[in-house]
């Protein structure tokens, strides 16, 4: 019997496809904030700030729709869970999107100020988030529980990452006063990056609880940042 397109379904579809386009977009405004910053580049992170307005738009949209269905529809079990985990990831992406775009308005500080050295650690860990942020998405499209367990439990090497950068900042700032300014905006990126890392691992406590209908637990390793504790 063939499957029946209903109005449901078309909902769902809307919401998924929502979702994807969110998730790219942060992709994009991270990927622009971190090739800024590595390239001095104010203009570039000028684009990634304004984009993170479509971001915060896309939100509201897939708020709407999503809410508007469970009114409507009513659903049950795993479509159920597949709203209200859309609810969530679209939050995160959000707020993913917010930290990126701190990066950026950091990255036109820094192209405006005097040329300082940018640590190699801090570009490895760009990438390290960016990484992580692109299998997480992969992961929530193919519904990929191995993989989002895999980058939940892998987190914690991002946060040691950020500690590693933390005590290798500082110990230039105590070395010599002038690196104070450059460094304080190089921990407020490191700190930015770390916190997008944990967003990604909400992203795949959702995945997990969409496939299995269950949470995924709260045993995932972790390191603990040091300093700066900033709340997004």
């Amino acid at each position: 019997m063939p499957h029946i397109v209903t109005a449901f379904d078309d909902d769902l579809i809307a919401i998924q496809a929502k979702i994807s386009e969110m998730g790219g977009l942060a992709e994009e405004i991270l990927s622009s904030a971190l090739e800024a910053l590595k390239n001095r580049d104010a203009d570039l992170a000028r684009i990634a700030i304004e984009r993170d307005k479509k971001l915060d738009a896309l939100e509201i949209e897939l708020d709407e729709l999503a809410t508007t269905t469970i009114a409507l529809r009513q659903p049950m079990a795993q479509d159920l869970r597949v709203l209200i985990s859309a609810l969530k990831i679209a939050s995160t992406l959000e707020r993913i999107g917010d930290l990126a775009k701190n990066v950026a308005k950091r990255a036109i500080y820094l192209s405006e100020g005097k040329p300082g050295r940018i640590s190699s650690s801090l570009v490895r860990m760009g990438q390290q988030t960016m990484a992580q942020l692109t299998e997480i998405l992969d992961a929530y499209v193919s519904r990929d529980t191995d993989l989002a367990v895999a980058i939940w439990r892998r987190d914690a090497e991002l946060d040691e990452t950020y500690n590693a950068i933390f005590r290798e900042v500082v110990t230039y700032m105590m070395e010599d006063a002038r690196t104070i300014g450059l460094g304080s905006q190089l921990l407020f990126i490191a700190k930015n990056l770390e916190r997008i890392g944990d967003h990604t691992t909400h992203v795949a406590e959702n995945i997990y609880y969409i496939v299995k209908g269950e949470p995924l637990g709260d045993d995932r390793p972790k390191g603990e940042p040091i300093g700066l504790d900033l709340t997004f």
